[in-house]
């Protein structure tokens, strides 16, 4: 069981530095395409579909598609990361009290 348990936390940390990676490539891709067209908008926006609406999209409208796969990116990689440690908390408070 202890073992099982290792492997468990191992397999996860490894599944989130990967989800880190990936997700930090694709994130970089649409950052640098709204850097080259100057696309401005603070995290407050990133977490407000509402305010994103209202304030950001009305400027750049050409770069919509980019600014939505942008957030979306950022918003499921803090999902997958808040899961995964949430994850890994566990296991490792199960291996402690098994130990």
């Amino acid at each position: 069981m202890y073992i099982l348990l290792i492997s468990i936390v191992i397999g996860l940390f490894v599944a989130m530095l990967f989800v880190n990676v990936y997700f930090r490539v694709k994130v970089l891709k649409s950052y640098r395409k709204l850097i080259k067209a100057r696309v401005e908008f603070g995290a407050a926006h990133l977490f407000n579909k509402e305010k994103m609406e209202a304030e950001v999209m009305p400027k750049y409208p050409d770069m919509r598609e980019e600014i939505e796969t942008f957030t979306s990116h950022i918003q499921y990689s803090m999902r997958m990361a808040t899961v995964l440690i949430a994850l890994i908390t566990l296991f490792g408070a199960i291996l402690m009290y098994y130990r």
